[in-house]
């Protein structure tokens, strides 16, 4: 009898907590498609010649999770950094990937997927002429806004402006890009 009590007492409160939830939440109750090529808001945040499209923002997810369309144009990639708040997703879905993860170095190709743990230094790089990926942070942070920064700047900004860049959507950069 204690069980069946304790079950519909949690059954109630999830009920509950779930209904005091909805009414806080702001995110879509439809669903939405995002077309390939396109980005959530129809927005650019282009990193160099790279598009990076936002696909789910963290206005869909009550800033739960974000997720990203990259199309890679040209090789390279990120400084390695550290995100103190969030985890990152990668899904290759074409092309060729180094990727480093505190010592480790991993190479992925079309299929692969990798897991970043938050706090642990990282950094990637496309190896191949052309690719694409889909990436997410869960959560969200200021991950969207510094796509958005990157995006609008006009030029390739100094290692320094890189850095200035990073710390103010809470990121660190601890390193050099990869060298491949």
């Amino acid at each position: 009898m204690q069980r069946r009590n304790f079950l519909s007492t949690a059954v109630v409160l999830g009920s509950n907590l779930t209904q005091a939830s909805a009414k806080t939440n702001q995110a879509p109750t439809s669903p939405f498609v995002i077309r390939s090529g396109e980005s959530r808001f129809q927005e650019s945040t282009q990193v160099g010649l790279s598009p990076n499209n936002i696909k789910v923002s963290s206005k869909d997810t009550n800033g739960l999770l974000t997720v990203f369309e990259y199309v890679g144009k040209e090789k390279g990639g990120p400084p390695l950094h550290i995100h103190p708040n969030q985890d990152e997703i990668f899904f290759i879905v074409e092309g060729e990937y180094l990727f480093q993860v505190g010592k480790e170095q991993h190479r992925l190709k079309a299929g692969d997927t990798i897991f970043l743990p938050r706090n642990i230094p990282h950094a990637f790089a496309q190896t191949s002429s052309n690719g694409k990926l889909f990436f997410m942070f869960q959560p969200s942070g200021k991950m969207e806004d510094f796509f958005r920064a990157l995006g609008a700047l006009k030029t390739q900004p100094t290692p320094e402006e890189g850095a200035r860049i990073f710390a103010a959507h809470d990121m660190q950069v601890v390193g050099p890009p990869l060298q491949f």
